[in-house]
């Protein structure tokens, strides 16, 4: 405000210099009457920001004054400041039409002045002495307000790239830690679920001597000795701002698939595992995916199956085969070790997130209740290279595409049934 005051004193001040300097028309008036239109003109100087349309009003007051007073050179310089900051800080839509005001009075100023004169060249020099008045200021605030109306668009258009880039950031990286903390579930299940087991058949049976015991105590401690480990380097990455580099190489794999099933077998349980076709690197999220299917599959054989346990590992084209079949177990067995009922859902979900096949649920060999063998049986199917829709590898019966138990006409079946290729690749005999 300080500021404004003392511009607008300054503008007085030069403008009463020009007046006794007499740059200003002689009327026969006092010299000082000519300081009323100036002083009409700087007091919208006090009020340019603040209150624009204010400022123009008391500028175009003291113009009028002044033509008939003067006219003055310090009035009308001043003038030109009211009409720049009317068109600057007023309504954008109202120095638009200011514009075209201002250029409609500088042609007819100019024509006025002509006609009076007789004399064309006076209608020049008068329409252009108007349009650098009138105009220029005008055209100079339109210009100006343009340019600062595109700065504050892209610096707004800024801010918001800016939030969204921050915003994905964010999301990413709660997406990151929630896969994590199931990672975390994941490994620690296993190795837990395998303790509770071994130090529940332990206390249960009062015959086993003391070498069987601390077989089981070593295993137990073994399991929860890992389960530590694989925690602290879970929370150890999740501390961290993502490097690629340990998670690399912290990453479980499909091929090591045979320590999971070494700790079943600690368990107690007998466990079978086989390969067909030949293996190879698998896509990251494939490969972890698939680890943690089986290691989920075997986790549920633990808590809830019985021996024996088949596992079928099928890699054919561009796509990975997983199959887990246990005896179904009896019921209400173990159904004091907790869990999380998350499982299924789990092992559900890493199959969408790749784009692959799952199912899970009991298979029969026979009618059910009488005499038929039942099996829990785990299927995933990910595909390594190329999306694999539902459609193409769901399904019952015989061939490519099935993967539902093969049992009803022909004769009762064993094992699961994959549908990979034309010909399916089938683990185990069929009868019938």
């Amino acid at each position: 405000m300080k500021q404004v005051v003392l511009g607008a004193g300054l503008a007085f001040s030069v403008g009463l210099v020009l007046i006794a300097g007499e740059a200003r028309l002689e009327r026969g008036v006092p010299t000082w009457v000519l300081a009323v239109p100036l002083a009409f003109t700087c007091a919208g100087v006090l009020v340019r920001q603040r209150a624009p349309l204010a400022c123009l009003g008391l500028g175009v007051v003291g113009i009028v004054i002044d033509g008939f007073v003067g006219p003055s050179l310090g009035t009308v310089l001043v003038f030109t400041d009211n009409l720049y900051a009317a068109a600057l800080y007023g309504p954008a839509r109202f120095s638009r039409v200011l514009l075209g005001v201002t250029g409609v009075l500088a042609v007819v100023a100019g024509a006025v002045a002509g006609f009076l004169a007789e004399d064309w060249r006076v209608l020049a020099v008068m329409g252009v002495q108007a349009g650098l008045v009138l105009i220029t200021p005008v055209t100079t605030a339109v210009v100006l307000r343009e340019q600062r109306d595109r700065a504050a668009a892209e610096r707004a258009r800024a801010e918001q790239v800016a939030h969204l880039a921050e915003l994905d950031r964010q999301a990413a990286v709660a997406a990151e830690r929630t896969r994590m903390a199931r990672e975390l579930h994941d490994m620690i299940a296993n190795h837990f679920s395998a303790i509770a087991i071994q130090s529940t058949a332990a206390l249960s049976r009062k015959d086993l001597d003391r070498e069987t015991v601390r077989k089981v105590m070593e295993s137990v401690r073994e399991n929860s000795v890992k389960g530590m480990a694989e925690m602290r380097t879970m929370i150890g990455l999740l501390r961290q701002e993502g490097d690629e580099g340990e998670n690399e190489a912290t990453r479980p794999r499909l091929a090591d698939a045979e320590t999971l099933l070494e700790r079943v077998r600690r368990a107690g349980m007998t466990v079978e595992m086989r390969v067909d076709g030949e293996a190879r690197e698998l896509p990251a999220a494939v490969d972890l995916a698939g680890y943690r299917i089986l290691q989920e599959a075997l986790t549920n054989a633990l808590k809830h199956g019985d021996s024996p346990v088949s596992v079928a590992v099928v890699h054919e084209g561009e796509r990975v085969c997983l199959s887990v079949e246990n005896a179904l177990g009896e019921r209400g067995r173990r159904a004091e070790l907790p869990g999380a009922g998350a499982g299924l859902i789990g092992m559900r979900e890493r199959v969408s997130l790749v784009g692959g096949f799952f199912d899970a649920g009991e298979v029969w060999d026979g009618e059910r209740g009488d005499g038929g063998v039942g099996r829990w049986r785990v299927l995933a199917v990910l595909p390594t290279a190329v999306d694999v829709t539902r459609s193409g590898i769901s399904g019952e019966g015989e061939g490519g595409g099935g993967a539902g138990s093969r049992h009803g006409e022909g004769g009762a079946g064993r094992g699961a049934w994959f549908g990979v290729g034309d010909g399916g690749v089938g683990r185990g005999a069929w009868s019938g």
